[in-house]
């Protein structure tokens, strides 16, 4: 509703009386309890039909549950966890992934001539593994199925491809090769990539109605374990993995990367400790981009 006052929200006195505008659910300015001026409210409106601002990620729809958010690692609507002991743990899990696989994709398009996955071992076993189980974990904690279920599968992930690749430790890749030829351990491995394409569509057709930001992380990194396994499976004329293919998983996987850490950035930034909000932006056919498409048709008919 709309307000006369001479005093701000600590009690002090304001010079000439201003407008205000005053939330009833005390979400347009995130919740901090501070009254907006219908400025700062229109602004706000306007900005939210675009996927950022204090009012993108709200409930407006009075169903009790917030649209889906890349931020908060979850792909439809959700109830917003109150009073919860747990941070939000998606940008911790997201971050992992993002730099593991950051590292990864430099070294699979062989980045400065680096072309050995050694010092991937390191990181996948500590950030990219151990990490971003943790983060799994406590996204099931706060009750987000899709968060934990991601989460935790790629943090056993990198936990395995660190345990595969670990030099002289668990020696898998050097029984293949005293057993069979180093052939067999490139299939195997390609299998390996194989079935976490297959796993990844599953989730990537879980974000089919959430944000673009939120489906582009989850398409990109699906194109990378396709080509990547690809690339194991179909060696070329040396019978080693086809480096122009390993190449192109890679360029996909730099993409992932970037977009994890973009959803990351987007569950950490809000006004109270960043100038801007990340857009998320929703597709047309999500729940929250048919509210916004219903609101302006209403608008319209004013």
């Amino acid at each position: 509703m709309a307000t006369t006052t001479n005093t701000d929200h600590t009690g002090n006195h304001v010079p000439g009386a201003e407008k205000m505008y005053q939330d009833p659910n005390n979400t347009t300015n995130g919740g901090l309890g501070r009254q907006m001026t219908h400025e700062e409210h229109s602004t706000a409106v306007a900005a939210s039909k675009f996927g950022y601002g204090p009012l993108a990620h709200v409930n407006t729809s009075g169903s009790g549950r917030l649209p889906a958010f890349g931020g908060e690692f979850q792909p439809g609507l959700y109830k917003g966890v109150k009073d919860r002991k747990f941070a939000n743990p998606a940008p911790l899990g997201l971050s992992a992934f993002a730099l593991t696989t950051f590292v990864l994709s430099l070294i699979n398009m062989s980045t400065r001539g680096v072309a050995e996955p050694n010092l991937v071992v390191g990181i996948a076993f500590g950030y990219g593994g151990l990490v971003q189980l943790l983060a799994g974990m406590w996204e099931m904690a706060v009750g987000n199925t899709f968060g934990a279920t991601a989460l935790s599968s790629y943090g056993g992930f990198w936990l395995a491809f660190a345990i595969i690749l670990t030099p002289g430790g668990f020696a898998i890749e050097e029984a293949y090769t005293s057993a069979q030829s180093v052939h067999a351990f490139y299939d195997a491995f390609g299998f390996f990539l194989m079935g976490w394409f297959i796993f990844t569509t599953i989730l990537l057709i879980c974000t089919l109605r959430s944000t673009v930001a939120f489906f582009f992380l989850f398409f990109t990194l699906d194109l990378a374990f396709l080509l990547l396994g690809i690339g194991y499976l179909q060696r070329n004329a040396e019978n080693k993995p086809n480096p122009p293919v390993i190449k192109a998983g890679g360029f996909f996987g730099l993409l992932a990367a970037f977009a994890a850490w973009y959803n990351a950035i987007a569950g950490i930034a809000d006004d109270s400790n960043s100038f801007f909000v990340i857009p998320v932006a929703h597709f047309p056919w999500s729940v929250k981009g048919q509210e916004m498409r219903k609101q302006k048709n209403e608008r319209a008919t004013v």
